[in-house]
């Protein structure tokens, strides 16, 4: 059975939406914050009834704000953002990033002051736990508006959506779960298409893969480290304390664990002063990338348990106010997706840096690109080529989007964020470190075998047995891709042993 997940009386964790969206646990919403949603209807309700103006509620939408919306006309408008919105180019969100936008949506939602209606909520907990995913392509936002635009055309019967691994016209996939295209009232076109839940739920589902790249890069590493007889003493407790950073001590600490206990280096002390920076730098290098990881999962969660709608309805259905403000403005998580797709370079880079020692036999001491019978076979060479290329990748993603800046809506929005393109790149970065550390997984692993398993820590030994479960040793060429697949598949999937 599947875990049931709750929200509304407490924090929302980033980590419950990756539960939701990647491992299809249910969610759902306390009675508390269904009463809120409740509420906040109530105010639109009652700003409709009054005919006063308000942003959003009775007006048209961006630089056609000035001109108010008779009654009748309001459901229309919002079925006519939705369409109108919905114009994303390019390939489409995988499922899992569509469901974990809609996550990031509900928790705006909960809030009340976004002033849907309590169906409206629910019809997107139906497309959630009855696993109705919309058809969204990945291109076109600026920060918001387009993604949650073609989800929204699913409940209103438009577009497709896939259902029980089968792609359908969206009327079709409502009526296998007995729902009818719904129909939007006042506001609830603008909520639909507003806030930042496409950045935000992207993000969430890099932050999981960063903490897992985390680890797994010390166990890479490690393996690199041990291979090539490097010197501990460089990841002494008493001299990286001297360096406050919490992210160091956390990488220095597993390095530690994981190489403490290797005769293979209590028999190298002392062969060298010292080693490369790749070698020897791995604390300080992995450990800012950690506290980069810090700094990014307390601006996405932050923005998590944010309203991010525009305009906000506040106050009571009594006293109330409607006040638009700039909270769709997704700069902060823009910054944190920008700041740890450039953690996540270093992270590869500075691995492929170790593998490419590892292949080369005027540094490693081991046969030329770690195979046995060099010249008849190319071994491990091109697979650090293919690291190099990746890394080089990473160096463009790693360029801002936060600092790209066009002009849209008539000049309404006149400065934006680009955080749903900065989320898009990063979970791209995201990929290709995990392709980077499977490769020096196989290389590493593959550099051991020359000094063999009894010479090995109980941390590598362990890593290098888990590998050797997929992957045999090479001992001549050999199809290599289908390895590396393979070996990302285990960083996916598993998270290391130590600690």
């Amino acid at each position: 059975m599947s875990r049931v997940v709750v929200w509304g009386d407490a924090p929302v964790a980033w980590q419950e939406v990756v539960e939701v969206a990647r491992h299809d646990a249910e969610l759902v919403l306390s009675e508390s914050a269904w009463q809120r949603i409740a509420r906040g209807r109530e105010i639109v309700t009652n700003i409709v009834a009054s005919g006063q103006i308000a942003y959003g509620i009775n007006t048209g939408l961006g630089a056609l704000c000035n001109i108010m919306l008779a009654e009748e006309e309001l459901s229309q408008l919002s079925r006519n953002t939705l369409l109108s919105h919905a114009c994303g180019v390019g390939p489409l969100l995988a499922k899992h990033e569509v469901r974990a936008i809609l996550c990031a949506a509900i928790a705006n939602y909960s809030h009340e002051k976004s002033g849907v209606s309590v169906e409206l909520v629910r019809r997107l907990l139906v497309l959630l736990n009855q696993h109705i995913t919309p058809q969204v392509p990945s291109q076109g936002s600026v920060g918001y508006l387009t993604h949650m635009a073609h989800i929204s055309l699913t409940l209103i019967g438009v577009g497709e959506a896939e259902l029980d691994g089968q792609i359908v016209p969206a009327s079709e996939a409502l009526a296998r779960t007995g729902l009818t295209p719904y129909r939007p009232g006042a506001k609830e076109g603008l909520s639909l298409v507003n806030g930042t839940p496409c950045m935000t739920g992207l993000a969430c589902l890099a932050l999981d893969d960063a903490r897992r790249l985390l680890d797994w890069a010390d166990v890479t590493g490690a393996m690199s480290f041990e291979a090539l007889r490097g010197q501990l003493v460089a990841f002494d407790e008493e001299v990286l304390s001297l360096k406050a950073s919490p992210g160091i001590q956390r990488s220095g600490e597993r390095l530690r664990r994981l190489l403490g206990d290797s005769p293979l280096l209590k028999i190298s002390s002392g062969i060298r002063t010292q080693d490369a920076l790749s070698l020897r730098s791995m604390p300080q290098v992995h450990g800012a990338c950690r506290d980069q990881f810090a700094h990014a999962e307390r601006q996405i969660e932050t923005e998590l348990n944010a309203c991010t709608d525009n305009p906000l309805v506040i106050g009571t259905p009594q006293a109330w106010r409607v006040v638009s403000q700039a909270h769709p403005h997704g700069e902060s998580v823009a910054m944190a997706c920008d700041l740890l797709a450039i953690a996540l370079a270093e992270l590869g880079s500075i691995a492929e840096r170790r593998l490419d020692r590892l292949v080369n036999p005027l540094v490693s001491g081991l046969p030329p690109f770690l195979v046995g019978q060099p010249g008849v076979n190319s071994g491990m060479m091109i697979a650090q080529y293919v690291a190099a290329s990746l890394c080089a990748e990473n160096r463009q993603l790693a360029q801002p989007a936060v600092l790209d800046n066009y002009i849209t809506s008539g000049l309404q929005e006149d400065h934006l964020s680009l955080g749903t393109g900065a989320a898009l790149k990063l979970l791209k970065t995201v990929s290709n470190v995990y392709h980077i550390l499977a490769i020096e997984y196989l290389l590493a692993a593959q550099a051991l075998e020359f000094h063999g398993e009894a010479q090995l820590a109980s941390g590598t030994l362990r890593a290098w047995r888990r590998l050797r479960q997929i992957v045999p040793c090479w001992q001549e060429d050999r199809w290599l891709a289908p390895e590396i697949a393979r070996a990302v598949q285990v960083l996916r999937t598993q998270m290391p042993e130590v600690l």
